[in-house]
């Protein structure tokens, strides 16, 4: 019988326990990057969310690569739908009218300050910040801007008067005089 050699125990690649590798922790980054940019997504802050996946492609490993760059598309689609040109003043206001119908109060606010800021006579912006504040409970508020689109055209009294969205204004003895003051 022949005589073999014992087996040498093969041994392990040396590691430090406890040590991540420079890939694996450029991945684990990676991964927190992208879990970020899609959080900033479903909170439709899509040009942060636009930034940091920018910022991820530039290293992203190849497997999230492709994925990253469908995202960066979504959020640029995204930006580019919220950038509205408006070929007048009342075409803002009626975009801002179906931003306030739709509940975006802050941006429907935005929209109309921006109609005063280039036109400080427009009362139909006023009237608009007047239901604004109507709705989302601002008393005064609402005085204050139904007072000046009344002031800047009588016809807003009237319209006033009749529309559903003061509703909440009526038992105020203050909107009531405003509206009837004969």
């Amino acid at each position: 019988m022949a005589q073999t050699k014992p087996a040498t125990p093969k041994r392990a690649p040396r590691t430090l326990a406890g040590k991540v590798s420079h890939e694996d922790a450029s991945r684990t980054q990676a991964l927190k990057q992208y879990q970020e940019a899609l959080r900033l997504m479903q909170e439709s802050k899509f040009d942060k969310a636009h930034a940091l996946f920018t910022k991820m492609l530039e290293a992203a490993p190849a497997d999230l690569a492709e994925r990253v760059r469908m995202y960066l598309n979504a959020c640029a689609q995204q930006i580019n739908q919220h950038k509205n040109t408006f070929n007048s003043l009342e075409e803002q206001y009626d975009y801002a009218i179906s931003l306030l119908n739709t509940g975006n109060y802050d941006d429907a606010r935005a929209h109309l300050q921006t109609i005063l800021k280039k036109d400080g006579k427009a009362d139909y912006a006023f009237y608009g910040l007047a239901v604004l504040a109507s709705m989302t409970g601002e008393t005064e508020n609402c005085l204050q801007q139904l007072t000046e689109a009344i002031s800047l055209n009588g016809r807003n009294r009237i319209q006033a008067r009749s529309d559903s969205d003061f509703q909440d204004m009526a038992d105020d003895p203050r909107f009531t005089e405003l509206l009837y003051p004969e």
